[in-house]
């Protein structure tokens, strides 16, 4: 690995990707910008084409990371400290940052042979995006869908926020109406969840084909919804606050979605009033 400023063309091409979706999408690439994720993508197949190192505040597992891409291919350019700081949105970015190039996934694949899938519909926040898609893939989830208005699933921020989970779950868009068709159509539960309305969720069965739906963090689901969906479900709680954070919501409900397929798993039996109430 060389420092040179021949490759300051290549180092720049990293601005450009971390702060605009419209290059992202353009270009077919994405940033990384820490040694783990990159780790967690390498696993995952995904092509890198291009690693920048401050290579001198590197540690051995951020070497020994970075060397991994290199022989998978990617070119790899050491570039001096504080380089880096100007080119992501971190105020104090890791000394690692990539371009790869973006997954692709479409609908019919994401969804074949699916019986468990989380909709996040208009999610803002690149950190409730991430947090979801990490949830939603450490509990099991088949896949995982953007409805309607949602924060670009490959923006460094969302990236980041779910540790990598966005190179480890299918993840699809589309539009609202037509994915919940497209989703009752394969015969999953479209379950709405709502703060207020609908049955608890730890007495829903959960365990057969089922699609969780959660809102945008300040207005909730859309008020057509009703049309579009099978029931609604919400989080009973006993403090004085409205509701949960989309994130936080939508995290109790893919593992008590996990906990109850595991029990019957266990049990052999398919009967919810069999479940066990316990985590």
């Amino acid at each position: 690995m060389s420092r040179s400023n021949a490759a300051g063309a290549k180092v720049k091409a990293l601005r450009p990707l971390a702060r605009r979706r419209s290059q992202r999408y353009e270009q077919g690439r994405l940033v990384i910008e820490s040694a783990v994720v990159l780790g967690v993508a390498l696993d995952a197949g995904v092509e890198i084409e291009r690693v920048i190192v401050e290579l001198d505040r590197c540690s051995s597992t951020d070497s020994d990371v970075v060397r991994r891409a290199s022989r998978a291919g990617a070119e790899a350019l050491d570039v001096h400290n504080g380089t880096l700081a100007k080119l992501v949105d971190t105020k104090s970015p890791q000394p690692v940052a990539a371009i790869a190039v973006m997954p692709e996934m479409d609908m019919a694949t994401a969804l074949d042979e699916a019986t468990f899938v989380v909709i996040a519909l208009d999610v803002a926040d690149p950190g409730n995006l991430g947090t979801i898609i990490r949830s939603a893939e450490a509990a099991g989830a088949d896949a995982l869908i953007l409805a309607g208005d949602c924060v670009d699933p490959w923006s460094p921020k969302v990236i980041r926020s779910s540790a990598g989970g966005v190179f480890l779950l299918p993840i699809v868009a589309g539009e609202t109406d037509e994915i919940l068709d497209e989703v009752g159509r394969r015969g999953l539960q479209r379950l709405a969840a709502d703060s207020a309305g609908g049955s608890a969720h730890d007495l829903t069965d959960l365990t057969g084909p089922v699609a969780l739906i959660v809102g945008n963090e300040a207005h909730g689901l859309p008020f057509d919804i009703d049309r579009m969906i099978d029931d609604r479900i919400h989080i009973p709680t006993a403090g004085r606050a409205e509701s949960l954070n989309v994130a936080m919501a939508a995290s109790i409900l893919v593992f008590e979605t996990a906990r109850q397929r595991r029990q019957i798993s266990r049990q052999g039996s398919a009967n919810p009033e069999d479940l066990d109430a316990t985590l």
